[in-house]
């Protein structure tokens, strides 16, 4: 992951409403594809959120590479990304402390 991608992942998540619809969608993971993910009228209704508002943020993460979507029928359907979320993860892990945070990561694996 770039600097850039890094940016725009944090910027993404560091408002209320993305980071919650990002931790909804993540919890309503499946390692089926079809099964994975939430309508949006669904997650709308789960998060009390107005349907433009969470289409607003849907895209910002979408942007961001934390959420993709598909079409299933009429619906559309919203699902965390994983990879996206892994690849920040291993950003801000690995390329931020070049090193230096790996005895502290094996201390909390073991």
């Amino acid at each position: 992951m770039e600097m850039i991608n890094a940016i725009e992942a944090l910027g993404a998540l560091a408002q209320e409403t993305r980071l919650e619809t990002f931790r909804t969608l993540v919890r309503a993971h499946s390692p089926n594809a079809e099964e994975a993910g939430l309508a949006a009228g669904g997650l709308a209704a789960q998060l009390g959120v107005a349907a433009p508002t969470l289409s607003f943020h849907l895209k910002e993460l979408t942007r961001a590479g934390l959420v993709s979507a598909r079409r299933d029928g009429r619906s559309i359907i919203y699902t965390a990304n994983l990879g996206g979320m892994r690849a920040l993860a291993d950003y801000l892990l690995e390329d931020c402390c070049q090193g230096a945070c790996a005895p502290s990561l094996e201390e909390t694996e073991t």
